[in-house]
């Protein structure tokens, strides 16, 4: 099963409340308390994502964390990214070195294409989605033959 670190969760979270009302600044004590996650875990989120780039903070008495850009331009690819590092489904698929398997591999490229595959589909969906009200339809089909190719 594919899944994202606590801390990931807890930076969508966090940006998807600045992205809300991105007009100001706002202090890690109120995202603290307006999204009921503790402060030390958001005092640390917000750092990796100022050191990413993905925030900018500022000092003072009227400082706070605000969006490095518009959240249209926030993909979630480089939230995830920020957080968790590179995207990819295994090791081989961003490490240049090869494994123990790596002479007789014969699916390597494949994974690379799965992981491309992922990463795009990420990098297609911003902050400014994730703010959005979803809309899920009433029934989701999936077609059960290409399950079979």
């Amino acid at each position: 099963m594919l899944r994202l670190s606590k801390l990931t969760d807890y930076g969508t979270v966090i940006l998807s409340f600045i992205a809300r009302d991105n007009t100001h600044v706002h202090a890690a004590i109120e995202i603290a308390g307006a999204t009921g996650i503790a402060l030390p875990t958001v005092s640390k989120v917000l750092k990796l994502l100022v050191n990413a780039k993905v925030l900018i903070s500022t000092r003072g008495a009227k400082g706070g964390y605000a969006l490095a850009r518009k959240p249209e331009k926030i993909t979630v690819a480089a939230v995830i990214s920020a957080l968790e590092g590179p995207i990819a489904i295994t090791e081989c698929s961003i490490s240049h070195q090869g494994c123990e398997q790596a002479s007789g591999c014969e699916i390597r490229g494949n994974w690379g294409l799965i992981n491309q595959t992922i990463y795009n589909a990420l990098e297609s969906v911003t902050l400014a989605d994730m703010i959005k009200p979803l809309i899920m339809p009433e029934e989701i089909m999936i077609p059960v033959a290409s399950l079979y190719r």
